[in-house]
């Protein structure tokens, strides 16, 4: 099981010689369509980083090519796991074919919460661990924390 967040069409700019989608590509969906809606639902996208300079950023990522995607073909990207501690945020994401439902890649990140200001890693607010929290309580059944890269990282 997992937690939607979006949905993508693989666009012309992204498919390369082989006529399959690059592997850069992979990486822009995940980040734009998957950890951006993340970091939205948590208060620590974009609007975040220009209001309260605060945001996240990745420190490390383990990505697998399942299967190749071509022109055309549309996926469904999701939240398998989520943990965090104080400073950190550990999540896996997936990519399925929405037609044909197989496993297209998937991606597990370790970011850390910074300021900005100082670019300096900082401690979460208790509004957004609260979030953090209530969408880890809310969704738990629906994680898979099989295979996990990171998890030795997440200090609670």
């Amino acid at each position: 099981m997992s937690v939607y967040l979006s949905s993508q069409k693989v666009i012309k700019d992204w498919i390369d010689y082989n006529d399959h989608m690059n592997v850069s590509y992979y990486l822009l969906m995940f980040d734009k369509y998957g950890a951006d809606t993340l970091n939205n639902m948590f208060k620590m996208g974009e609007h975040s980083a220009k209001t309260t300079k605060k945001s996240t950023m990745i420190v490390e990522s383990h990505i697998t090519y399942n299967q190749e995607l071509q022109l055309n073909d549309e996926v469904n990207i999701n939240c398998v796991y989520f943990d965090h501690d104080k400073k950190r945020l550990q999540y896996k994401i997936e990519m399925i074919h929405k037609e044909k439902k197989y496993l297209a890649s998937t991606i597990e990140i370790l970011a850390l919460y910074v300021d900005l200001n100082e670019r300096k890693v900082a401690e979460f607010e208790d509004e957004k661990v609260k979030l953090m929290d209530e969408f880890i309580n809310k969704n738990k059944s629906k994680f898979n924390s099989e295979n996990l890269k990171f998890s030795s990282k997440i200090k609670k």
